[in-house]
């Protein structure tokens, strides 16, 4: 337990004082005035009288060495028990949407201390304590995942006492265990299965607005070369696949960032499919005959690929018929896909997609074209360079030049080809209270009524860890966020952000600097309490590289690096 003893408010000032001359990073040239960017707060009760205040407490720091790291984090600063700094190395405005997202929860940091070992990493992927409305209670593998109600929670508590998570890959198993009421609500509705639910007066329909787009990623030889991966472009039938395989109100893509995202759409649109111009193209770059290839990809449901396997198998007929190239269609592990293809490592082509984690253009591009993200092999400047830009301003229109660039630069490179952006729908048992699925982010399941004491939800697939600082798998962050929370969260019913660990979150002019406020009286379901410390070392063993914490499923971090443009101390 944190000692969080009193003291009086002059000492507050003098040690707040010496601590920040100590640590603060060199003052920046003083901006030109500027519009203050929006805060994200909710009102604040009257500041705590001097003998309130906290004494002895010693604020954590991490620090980069240099910003030529090329990361947009400078510095995290325990300013006092309930104040986080963060001075960016340059401006991020879109910092409040990235840092609601769960990736960013904050953990007990002695828990972290005691787990972030060999000796107890299976602690830290499956047992996960945070501070959220419930505790993790029991992760029976290839099975479920029980939760209990936490009682110590800060927020409005569940109306029931015990959440469960199961799991099933085919769309008519989840229907089945629906109609049956073993389960609650289930994600991602076949589209077959639409009119069914729409039709049950025992069900109700949930049209989920989440953005996302399912691509055709190519990575090495052949594909290294662009004028194949050109070809690949002009010689997929993107609406045949749309037609037949997505549920109505799909749509094939002009953009790899869907249009419903400001400034997702700016720039000139994807090729026309013309399978003869397409054969050409193929033969021109040294292939007329074709050639052989492997397609893999996951058996997992998503709103972006309802049907892996069919999808998987049209594109191999597609391939073949329209540019005579021999593609073997191989589905692998979830996690084991996940980590050979977002690093590159696969040969061949590979069905992957994205659905929106938080409402921001960069949320699509940062992540996907990033200098460090070696997921299609070589990176490219003309893309990285003009989105580190674009991520930098927070008006859409003065960013919209950078963007047209930025789109165009990967039309012409052709690193993946975006195929669809599916409609989706879950669906629950009419008598679930507040049922819902959030356009950003898992069902808040706290927040719904079961109407008994168990809440069972079923989703597409097992998580691959529940140490989210380190995943990027829908369904493990789904599970993560009934555990632990982050500074900011996303509304249930729009991609508003709002205030959870911290009571706000407001910039300086430039947005350099992201000043939080905390929330005061939260415990962990281990009984510490949270604060400053809380967050720093959080953040601290996920952008750190060199931290003594920074040990995951992976020991990639992803949204870490990507999402903030690298990670501090990365050994080449």
């Amino acid at each position: 337990m944190k000692n969080k003893t009193l003291y009086l408010l002059f000492a507050a000032v003098l040690t707040l004082s010496l601590v920040l001359a100590a640590c603060a990073p060199e003052a920046a040239p003083e901006a030109p005035a500027a519009e203050e960017p929006a805060a994200v707060e909710e009102p604040v009760a009257e500041e705590p009288a001097a003998e309130e205040v906290m004494a002895e407490f010693e604020g954590k720091m991490v620090q980069a060495p240099s910003c030529d790291y090329g990361g947009k984090i400078d510095s995290i600063v325990a300013v006092d028990a309930y104040t986080v700094e963060f001075t960016m190395c340059k401006p991020d405005p879109a910092f409040p949407a990235k840092a609601a997202f769960t990736p960013f929860g904050i953990y007990a940091e002695e828990w972290l201390m005691a787990n972030a070992s060999n000796a107890n990493q299976e602690t830290l992927l499956s047992a996960p304590v945070g501070t959220g409305p419930f505790a993790l209670d029991n992760w029976a593998r290839g099975e479920s995942i029980t939760y209990k109600a936490y009682d110590g929670y800060w927020g409005d508590k569940p109306a029931y006492d015990t959440l469960v998570i199961r799991w099933a890959t085919e769309g008519a198993q989840r229907l089945l265990e629906l109609q049956s009421g073993t389960v609650d609500q289930i994600t991602n509705l076949s589209p077959d299965d639409y009119a069914t639910v729409q039709d049950d007066a025992n069900l109700t329909f949930l049209p989920v607005a989440n953005p996302n787009v399912l691509y055709l990623a190519m990575t090495n030889p052949p594909f290294d070369n662009v004028e194949v991966r050109r070809a690949i472009a002009m010689g997929i039938d993107r609406a045949r696949i749309v037609d037949n395989f997505y549920a109505e109100g799909s749509v094939v893509p002009s953009h790899f960032t869907p249009c419903s995202l400001p400034n997702g759409c700016v720039g000139d649109s994807w090729y026309e499919f013309d399978a003869a111009a397409a054969k050409q193209a193929l033969a021109d770059a040294g292939y007329p005959d074709g050639f052989e290839t492997t397609i893999y990809y996951r058996d997992v449901f998503r709103g972006y690929l309802p049907e892996p396997g069919l999808v998987a198998v049209e594109f191999q007929t597609q391939l073949r018929d329209n540019l005579g190239i021999e593609a073997e269609v191989i589905v692998m592990e979830s996690g084991e896909f996940i980590d050979e293809s977002t690093n590159g490592r696969l040969n061949g082509l590979y069905l992957l997609g994205w659905g929106a984690d938080y409402p921001h253009v960069t949320n699509f591009l940062d992540y996907h074209f990033a200098a460090a993200n070696p997921q299609f092999g070589e990176v490219h400047p003309s893309i990285y360079e003009a989105l580190e830009k674009a991520s930098q301003l927070g008006d859409p229109a003065e960013a919209k030049a950078l963007y047209v660039e930025a789109n165009n630069a990967i039309k012409e490179l052709v690193p993946m080809v975006p195929i669809a952006n599916g409609a989706s729908a879950s669906a629950a048992l009419n008598t679930l209270g507040n049922a819902h699925f959030r356009p950003f982010g898992a069902p808040l399941m706290a927040q719904v009524d079961p109407g008994k004491d168990t809440f069972v939800f079923m989703q597409n697939a097992e998580p691959i860890s529940l140490y989210c600082a380190d995943e990027t798998d829908g369904e493990s962050l789904a599970a993560c966020q009934q555990v632990v929370e982050t500074l900011l969260a996303y509304a249930i019913d729009s991609g508003e952000v709002v205030p959870e660990l911290a009571t706000a979150c407001t910039a300086n002019a430039d947005s350099t600097v992201w000043t939080c406020t905390l929330r005061e009286g939260v415990t962990f379901h281990d009984g510490s309490t949270f604060d400053a410390n809380d967050v720093v070392v959080s953040w601290a063993a996920g952008i750190d590289a060199s931290n003594e914490y920074h040990v995951g499923n992976t020991g990639v971090f992803d949204y870490y690096s990507y999402l903030w443009d690298g990670l501090m101390n990365l050994e080449d």
